[in-house]
């Protein structure tokens, strides 16, 4: 009787094994070759009658006031790859016989904020990147490491010090142009 128990605990890891095959055996016999899969796709491309809509120059709308790109929750790249990109050129003022319509303060206001955002969140990578800097300075036992280390971090807080700089100068210039629309009479509203 002992004998027999023996096998029983013997014979169930094949018979458990046995029983996985016969259960997955359909389901990886239902799946096609790959071969066969993109003989179908080019033999379908053959077919299809219109080619794909190629854009040009000549299809997309001309002129009109700047729109400001969609906000997106992408992560923010590391700040040792992240560059200030350069703002377009204030609008020049305008000459007397141009007219400062509502489209006119919309666009400037709208660049300028644009240009306030895009800094206040280089300031915030910036700041991550010289918290991970700091962090990471502080956990290591190699002198040649550490020293290089903290050379980053002492660049990083040069171009958070220059950047913080630049997101006074954004806020005063809103602040400036907001002052000269409301000296202007423009409506409160064409700023919003």
């Amino acid at each position: 009787m002992y004998r027999s128990s023996t096998h029983g605990w013997r014979a169930r890891p094949f018979l458990s094994a046995v029983l996985m095959l016969a259960i997955s055996a359909p389901v990886f016999a239902q799946n096609p070759p790959l071969a066969e899969v993109a003989r179908k796709e080019q033999a379908r491309r053959k077919v299809a009658k219109t080619p794909p809509k190629v854009y040009t120059n000549k299809d997309l709308p001309k002129g009109g006031a700047p729109q400001a790109p969609p906000a997106s929750g992408a992560p923010a790249a590391p700040a040792s790859s992240v560059t200030p990109v350069p703002a377009d050129p204030a609008p020049p003022p305008a000459t007397p016989g141009e007219q400062k319509d509502e489209s006119w303060w919309r666009a400037r206001i709208t660049q300028a904020r644009e240009e306030l955002r895009r800094n206040e969140m280089f300031v915030d990578a910036l700041q991550s990147r010289i918290n991970g800097l700091s962090t990471d300075f502080v956990n290591r036992d190699d002198p040649y490491q550490r020293a290089k280390i903290g050379e980053d971090r002492q660049k990083a807080l040069a171009e958070l010090d220059r950047v913080k700089a630049d997101v006074e100068k954004q806020k005063k210039q809103i602040a400036d142009i907001e002052e000269e629309a409301r000296t202007s009479g423009v409506p409160p509203g064409w700023l919003r």
